[in-house]
């Protein structure tokens, strides 16, 4: 059974495993070592099992790990080309590891297809990630954009399975206590995308034939899963969805998620 597991989601670490229990592709560690050791043992994952590991971008809520991570599992990493140049300038990648700079092409490492594309995000080379171990079924991660890149849509829309971002209730956002320009970054192009832009391409994944959602990378200070979960509700019921017939959703813990299978 191929299954994802959002490790880690939220504001303060990020990491998903995608696995056919023989083999696992990582995006992103943004936890420590021997914490995203635990969340993969509690979920039954041997790290021998890992094949290599994607990186979104170099913010530290998604790499905070890697540099001990790769001490210890020299397995090749995925990233575009500026992300790989920050982590091999900041010597979190070495010349011992290997890398593989995502572009348009599918990268193939066995059996299992990658497919790298951009999103839009407040650094260099910013990523979203497609995979699948079969050739058919993807499931694809996209978090950390201000909002879904025409490359995001196309890859999307190929995937039965989807993390996609919900960070921030609007309302609760504007009103909260952050300085008004970190609000104006998270509201940006280059920011995080909120429950009502998430849940707007729900349906049209749906259409496509995703049916299963996570929402993922939910603030902590601006959103709760309640609300995010009712806006992307909303948006499928109003398309004529029922929840747990036509598709199942649910949104991201910060930990202790459980395998959802593709």
């Amino acid at each position: 059974m191929t299954g994802i597991c959002p490790l880690f989601s939220g504001s303060k670490a990020n990491s998903t495993v995608i696995t056919d229990n023989k083999n696992s592709i990582v995006v992103d560690i943004g936890a420590s070592f021997k914490s995203f050791l635990l969340a993969l043992d509690n979920i039954g994952e041997s790290v021998e099992n890992i094949k290599a590991i994607a990186i979104t971008h170099e913010h530290s809520d998604h790499i905070a790990g890697l540099k001990t991570f790769l001490k210890n599992i020299n397995v090749p990493v995925i990233a575009s080309k500026k992300t790989a140049d920050f982590l091999t300038d900041n010597k979190i990648i070495t010349p011992k590891n290997d890398v593989i700079l995502a572009d348009s092409s599918e990268i193939v490492i066995g059996d299992i297809l990658i497919n790298r594309f951009p999103t839009s995000h407040d650094c260099i080379g910013s990523s979203g990630y497609t995979v699948s171990f079969d050739g058919s079924n993807f499931a694809g991660i996209c978090t950390d954009t201000g909002f879904l890149t025409k490359e995001a849509k196309e890859h999307l829309k190929c995937c039965k399975t989807v993390i996609i971002e919900s960070n921030h209730d609007i309302t609760m956002l504007k009103n909260g206590p952050y300085p008004p320009q970190l609000k104006m970054r998270i509201l940006s192009d280059l920011g995080h995308l909120s429950n009502t832009a998430c849940a707007e391409f729900l349906p049209t994944l749906l259409e496509s034939g995703t049916t299963r959602f996570i929402l993922g990378h939910l603030s902590q200070n601006n959103n709760t899963p309640m609300l995010a979960e009712n806006a992307s509700n909303s948006a499928l019921s109003a398309a004529g969805a029922k929840e747990n017939s036509d598709y199942i959703l649910y949104a991201a813990k910060p930990n202790g998620n459980e395998v959802m299978p593709f």
